[in-house]
């Protein structure tokens, strides 16, 4: 990643963008409209590297216009489900020496928390919620239609145990949840960025790794789930290279068992077919069956991907 002496990057790019940083305007709770954001004062960027995230973010900027039915859920549920974050510069940051008390926001306190990043849509957090009243589930996501969709479902479920933030993840592991906090960490299909000159922008790397240790209890599990497969090849590798998780699938499918053995050999994800290839590591867990079927993975099986599960156990 490039340092706070860098030019100013496009939006998509993992540092911040000087045109989108707050102008101070009060939140309001309602969906960020773009209306009251301005630019720094000429050169204020530049000179004030706080402007910039040195690292990638958790999130690509998109559209937020929301259904009839998303805005109605927001403009009831919002008040109830989003836990307020204090923004720094831009409107996904979160201020340095914010004070939230994640775990008085739910109804159970004393409940396991589960921590879902880039929950898009939230058909994961929903499912799992229902099937798990016993947890309590923190969905973080920047994606005011993918929140107002889940505030959608836990209202039609009659859901007590979910709650939503709207923030950029490092900075929530970074300020927001404390150490030993979390029980589960679940980070499922975040963006590949296939090309090989924008694997820079990819969230998992050694920083985020040691994010997820710093918040996860002894005995936590961190789950992975991608349909790239030399993004699951970068997450194994930081796994095992971690001195604070152990792969708790070391080895297991392996050889022809192996998801990596198999689509190396077929002609997809944009690479020529390597029919001698032999995956002799594995490390890849079976799919995690707390995991919903969501629109997005059925659509990457459909188009003939496979899924590489991983786990990972805090030490």
């Amino acid at each position: 990643m490039t340092s706070s002496q860098a030019d100013p990057a496009p939006a998509d790019s993992g540092q911040a963008d000087p045109a989108s940083v707050d102008s101070g305007t009060p939140d309001t709770g309602a969906p960020d409209s773009g209306d009251h954001r301005r630019a720094p004062r000429q050169g204020r960027a530049v000179e004030d590297p706080t402007f910039y995230r040195a690292e990638p973010v958790s999130f690509v900027r998109r559209g937020e216009r929301m259904t009839s039915g998303q805005q109605r859920a927001w403009d009831t549920m919002h008040q109830q489900l989003l836990i307020e974050v204090p923004r720094h510069h831009a409107s996904t940051s979160v201020l340095p020496d914010a004070q939230i008390d994640v775990p008085a926001a739910f109804d159970h306190p004393e409940h396991p928390l589960t921590v879902e990043i880039g929950s898009g849509l939230g058909e994961a957090t929903a499912h799992a919620a229902q099937q798990h009243p016993e947890r309590n589930f923190l969905a973080v996501e920047v994606y005011t239609p993918g929140l107002a969709k889940l505030m959608e479902e836990v209202e039609r479920r009659g859901l007590t145990n979910v709650r939503v933030m709207q923030a950029n993840a490092p900075e929530v592991l970074d300020v927001v949840l404390q150490p030993g906090q979390v029980d589960e960490l679940w980070i499922f299909f975040s963006d590949p960025w296939h090309k090989k000159r924008h694997h820079k922008r990819r969230l998992i790397t050694d920083a985020f790794a040691a994010r997820a240790a710093r918040v996860l209890r002894p005995g936590g599990a961190w789950r992975l789930a991608t349909d790239w497969s030399n993004y699951a090849e970068q997450m194994r590798e930081i796994i095992e290279a971690s001195e604070e998780f152990n792969n708790e699938h070391l080895g297991e499918r392996a050889g022809e068992d192996s998801p990596l053995t198999d689509i190396r050999r077929q002609e997809i994800e944009k690479r020529e077919a390597e029919p001698d290839f032999v995956d002799e590591r594995g490390g890849w867990a079976p799919r995690f069956e707390g995991r919903t079927l969501t629109s997005f993975e059925d659509k990457a099986l459909k188009a003939g991907r496979n899924i590489f599960d991983l786990t990972a156990r805090r030490l």
